[in-house]
């Protein structure tokens, strides 16, 4: 007879119950929230469609924040695009909004009559593009099987760290048909760079798998960004060498902020733009720095989206 195991887990920290959300939407859009399994864990989405499409397929976005954000700040551009006829789903990456975590253990474990007890603890709120890209494609896997999703006509949308993971993505999977990067990061390979983080993460990362040290706490910022980088996935991390990569038939947009601070536009957009194949355009929204596009110029940033998205999805 087969042995089986039953798992007590003693959690250390705090562990991320199922929460129950609403989120109230305007006239013309539904919503439903829904969960998406990642390796495992359980990923929060947020699921936006049509108020009147009854139960016919739609194209359909979706959605992935950037470095520390979460699904709830990506509403008022999944509504838009809803209401103008798309099937939107916006995640939360493992760890962050409403998503459950990773668990780690953090403790002694005994196994008693079949019965294993376990010290254990979650990893939330660190930056993984790894894990991240991860997610998205399993959500890609998850839209395969939703009754609403016309799997022909799948977009991504990533803004900032996300403009990153889209290309990354796409690259790698053929049935996305279209994206929107926008202030995209394309290349984390600077932890190289800099002598002393380059030392600081070597230490780090190795004293990390000698079990000497764990993963930050949530909470924690990196400069002025909430999340700590795991550093030795960022060294290997670097969209612009998939650019070139990606189907020629999949239409790809790159919005930038003509006054970037947060890294060189001509490294980063610009240069994916320019390695990307086929179907491909690059918008400069005039005046702003990185986060104006959250702010002052965001309804043009939805606009130009929204009609690349009808453009290339819907029509």
């Amino acid at each position: 007879m087969k042995k089986i195991l039953v798992f007590s887990l003693l959690l250390v920290g705090s562990l991320s119950a199922q929460r129950q959300f609403t989120v109230k939407v305007p006239d013309g859009v539904a919503f439903k929230a829904e969960s998406i399994v990642s390796e495992g864990t359980k990923i929060s989405a947020e699921v936006y469609t049509p108020a009147d499409a009854g139960s016919k397929k739609l194209p359909t976005i979706l959605m992935s924040h950037g470095w520390g954000g979460t699904a709830e700040g990506l509403r008022p551009d999944a509504m838009l695009f809803a209401k103008s006829g798309f099937m939107v789903v916006a995640i939360d990456y493992r760890g962050w909004g409403n998503s459950e975590a990773r668990l780690v253990l953090s403790g002694e474990k005994t196994v008693k009559n079949g019965k294993l007890t376990a010290e254990v603890k979650e990893v939330r709120e660190v930056v993984d593009p790894i894990d991240q890209t991860t997610d998205i494609f399993n959500a890609l896997q998850w839209l395969q099987g939703h009754a609403r999703c016309d799997t022909s006509r799948i977009g991504l949308w990533g803004s900032s760290f996300s403009g990153g993971h889209v290309v990354y993505v796409a690259a790698r999977d053929p049935r996305v048909k279209a994206f929107v990067s926008q202030v995209g990061s394309m290349d984390q390979r600077w932890v190289w760079k800099h002598p002393q983080l380059r030392k600081q993460m070597f230490q780090i990362s190795g004293e990390r798998t000698r079990g000497k040290m764990g993963y930050p706490e949530p909470g924690q910022k990196f400069n002025n960004m909430k999340g700590v980088p795991i550093m030795e996935k960022l060294m290997q991390y670097a969209p612009i060498e998939d650019a070139h990569r990606v189907s020629p038939n999949c239409a790809k947009l790159f919005i930038i902020a003509e006054k970037e601070e947060l890294f060189d536009n001509r490294e980063h957009s610009i240069k994916a733009h320019a390695q990307a194949k086929g179907i491909k355009k690059l918008v400069t929204i005039k005046g702003i720095k990185h986060y104006g596009i959250y702010h002052e110029k965001r309804k043009e940033a939805q606009q130009l989206a929204l009609s690349w998205f009808i453009e290339h999805l819907k029509k």
